[in-house]
């Protein structure tokens, strides 16, 4: 696959029809729906002929849903406001396709060999793309973003184990770590555990150190 420039963000097919294709966010605005006039065609009858909009702005690039009939959803919410999208974003369009929105500050590279430190191990991931893969096979549908956040934290640090309240702060940004219970932690490392276990049921990537956090443990 191409690289993808620096200063320009990227939208990533992740499910049907489309999975696998690309387009640069080099416009101003982009149209993703059914008519032969959208940047992002989706020939679905569930997709509107203009579905959704995704403009650039000061801020960066915000997501519009133009009141669909089967809806937009950003990380598995609807979409009821003009939304700021972050790096690592999955969008759904009604239930036809989900794209990624990869905004980088520098050249991404989308081939799984391009990964972070630990790349020795089974798993492995590209934090830019929002992609894991354990040996040959890829995570499918991708991680939503906490569950992703939680292993690229433990990804990151393969040397230590990880606290729960570095788990909270970076999990949940914004919060500090106030307001999210042991239960929520307890709850999202178990969800990741299912997810993981879809692709390797033999081996459990994520280890709980009682009365200190969460370690990962990625054989080669």
């Amino acid at each position: 696959m191409p690289d993808y420039v620096n200063d320009i963000p990227v939208l990533i097919a992740k499910t049907g029809k489309l999975r696998g294709q690309s387009w640069n966010l080099d416009k101003n605005e982009l149209i993703i729906g059914r008519g032969s006039d959208s940047d992002i065609v989706i020939t679905d009858r569930q997709v509107s002929r203009h579905h959704a909009r995704i403009r650039r702005t000061p801020d960066g690039y915000v997501l519009y849903d133009l009141n669909s009939k089967n809806g937009t959803h950003l990380n598995g919410a609807l979409v009821k406001v003009p939304t700021l999208l972050q790096d690592g974003d999955v969008i759904q369009v009604a239930l036809a396709l989900h794209l990624t929105y990869v905004g980088t500050e520098s050249t991404v590279p989308l081939s799984m060999t391009d990964v972070l430190k630990n790349s020795e191990g089974r798993l492995r991931m590209v934090p830019q793309a929002h992609r894991v893969s354990i040996g040959e096979d890829e995570v499918e549908p991708p991680l939503s973003p906490p569950q992703y956040r939680l292993l690229e934290l433990l990804y990151r640090n393969p040397d230590r184990v990880v606290s729960r309240d570095e788990v909270a702060e970076f999990v949940w940004p914004g919060t500090m770590g106030v307001g999210v219970s042991n239960q929520a932690i307890d709850a999202l490392v178990r969800r990741v555990r299912g997810r993981l276990a879809e692709v390797d049921p033999d081996h459990a990537y994520l280890v709980t150190v009682r009365g200190h956090g969460f370690r990962l443990d990625n054989p080669p």
